[in-house]
C-alpha cells in the first residue's frame, strides 16, 4: 500500500463509557495498519461507531438473529474486492464497523489487558471482515488469527493468549 489516504469516520453514539484520549487515533492506526498489511490498493473509507451493550443487542438481533449483546460487528460494503466509490473523494467504501465500548471495557477486565489492547484488536478483527476474511471453517479461523497477531505486534500490542473471537 503506499501513500493511499485512508479516511476513518468515528461516530461515538453512547454515553455509558467516556472515550480515553487516544483511543480515535488507535482506531485509525488499527484500520490502515490492516490494510497496508493485506496491501490495500487505493484510497479507502471505514466507519466506526461506538455503541453500548444494548445498541449492539438490537443490532446483533435484527442483522444476525442472534438476540444478544457482543463485542463488535461488521457491515461489510463489498464483496470480492469489489466496493461502493464515494464519488466525491474516489475512496473505495469498506463498511461499517460497531463497537461496543462496554463490551470491550468488560472483556480487557477479563483477559488481564487495557482497554486500548482490546479496542485495537476489535477493529483489527472487524477490518478483516470488511476485507473478506471470515473464521467460521477452522482453518480460515486460524489464517484470520495470524494476520491478527501480525497486525497487533505492528501495533505494539502483543499478543493475547487463550481468547478467540466469535
Amino acid at each position: 500500500m503506499k501513500n493511499d489516504k485512508i479516511r476513518v469516520v468515528i461516530t461515538n453514539s453512547q454515553k455509558k463509557v467516556r472515550i480515553p484520549t487516544g483511543l480515535r487515533m488507535l482506531i485509525r492506526r488499527s484500520c490502515t495498519a490492516v490494510l497496508r498489511n493485506e496491501e490495500f490498493e487505493g484510497p479507502a473509507e471505514i466507519s466506526v461507531t461506538f455503541v453500548d451493550n444494548e445498541e449492539i443487542r438490537k443490532l446483533n438481533a435484527q442483522y444476525r438473529n442472534k438476540d444478544v449483546e457482543t463485542d463488535v460487528l461488521s457491515f461489510p460494503m463489498g464483496s470480492d474486492g469489489v466496493y461502493d466509490t464515494n464519488m466525491d473523494t474516489g475512496a473505495k467504501i469498506l463498511g461499517d464497523v460497531v463497537l461496543s465500548v462496554e463490551k470491550a471495557m468488560e472483556q480487557a477486565e477479563l483477559y488481564g489487558h487495557s482497554f486500548e489492547r482490546e479496542a485495537g484488536y476489535l477493529t483489527v478483527h472487524s477490518v478483516l471482515h470488511l476485507l473478506g476474511y471470515d473464521h467460521i471453517e477452522p482453518l480460515d479461523k486460524v489464517h484470520m488469527r495470524e494476520k491478527e497477531e501480525t497486525v497487533m505486534q505492528q501495533l505494539g500490542l502483543g499478543i493475547r493468549l487463550g481468547y478467540t473471537a466469535s
